[in-house]
């Protein structure tokens, strides 16, 4: 019987190697390790039909002499533990890659991917441990996540009401409802951006794991465009671009405010958590630009009345006009929409990393 050489696909991890040799039916198997050297001999069907077929890998650094491996109907499954947990600029010790070797893209993560998910791995084994220690001995826990849920009730309830009071006006009175949409909801809106603030103070009393400059931006951002830009010039408050501000806040804050209250009582709605780290990938920057748009049509009325002009001394002029520092606020508006955007994706690739490996 000829002797044939396997194709054997491989992936690694910091601390391990996978192998996945295409050999379906494989019998009498032999599958060694003497110092970083793997042998391989089994008999199955290859490419080549049912034959014998061998090979063997010199490993690049030492290995553990331990072989954990599996055999199904459709392949032979190796995993080898290295050494010491490092990265591996190749496989073999020689240079030149075997002709039946290749990378196995089922598995196949790049250094920096495999690093986030050992980390993801380590910050789930941290928070899980965290979160038993705190069933166990924080006699508060229950408080903390009955005062989360109600506040997230509570913001849902008030979006929820902007969001269909806007989609009622609008399927009613069509365009026409652009123009009165502040008169209809500012009041609503005001209390809960007011409310929004309470955003920034969790973090900082360790009760929700979200970053603390991210919802500073965010809150703050709104804040200025509701209570300064909308707020004080009624020039702002009859133009459309209230309507695409407001409906684009809504919009998003329908759906996050509920994914949070299930995870406070432990429950998950796979729509609702797609819908809660998918859908400000369009909304997001759709929202920025809407204040954006805003923040511009301010500007030659904030030169005309005045509003907020910093008083300067006469040899200067009368008064710096505040339009300049909503320039400079513009600038500041995008700089935060990278921040934020930055940080809701990597928020995004560590809820689906395991769903990606698996597609891939």
């Amino acid at each position: 019987m000829q002797i044939l050489t396997p194709h054997v696909y491989w992936a690694q991890r910091h601390g391990e190697i996978y192998l996945r040799v295409e050999l379906s039916d494989a019998k009498n198997l032999d599958i060694s390790l003497q110092d970083k050297t793997l042998q391989f001999r089994a008999q199955g069907h290859g490419a080549k039909g049912d034959n014998e077929y061998k090979f063997s890998l010199e490993f690049l650094e030492a290995v553990r002499p331990e072989i954990d491996h599996k055999s199904t109907q459709r392949q032979v499954d190796i995993k080898v533990k290295k050494q010491e947990e490092r990265w591996w600029d190749r496989l073999t010790l020689q240079e030149k890659k075997p002709l039946f070797l290749a990378p196995d893209f089922d598995r196949w993560l790049d250094e920096s991917d495999a690093e986030m998910e050992l980390q993801a791995k380590e910050e789930e084994k941290i928070n899980r441990i965290s979160v038993e220690s705190r069933v166990r001995k924080d006699p508060y826990l229950g408080l903390k996540k009955g005062y989360l849920f109600m506040y997230n009730l509570v913001q849902f309830l008030g979006f929820s009401w902007i969001f269909v009071n806007m989609t009622v006006r609008l399927f009613i009175l069509g365009q026409d409802s652009f123009y009165d949409t502040f008169h209809t909801t500012a009041d609503m809106m005001y209390f809960c951006q007011m409310m929004a603030v309470i955003e920034v103070v969790n973090p900082l009393l360790g009760l929700v794991k979200t970053g603390f400059f991210p919802a500073v931006i965010q809150v703050a951002g709104r804040n200025v465009i509701l209570f300064v830009i909308f707020g004080s010039l009624e020039e702002m408050q009859n133009k459309p671009v209230v309507f695409f501000v407001f409906y684009l806040w809504s919009t998003i804050e329908i759906f996050r405010y509920p994914f949070y209250m299930l995870a406070c009582i432990g429950t998950e709605w796979k729509l609702l958590t797609w819908l809660r780290y998918s859908i400000w990938i369009p909304l997001y920057p759709l929202g920025v630009v809407a204040e954006a748009v805003a923040v511009i049509q301010s500007l030659p009325i904030f030169d005309e009345t005045r509003l907020f002009s910093l008083p300067l001394p006469a040899v200067l002029g009368h008064s710096l006009s505040f339009s300049y520092t909503l320039q400079l606020y513009l600038v500041l508006m995008f700089l935060g929409l990278f921040i934020n955007f930055r940080h809701l994706y990597k928020q995004r690739r560590r809820r689906y990393r395991s769903r990606k490996r698996k597609v891939q």
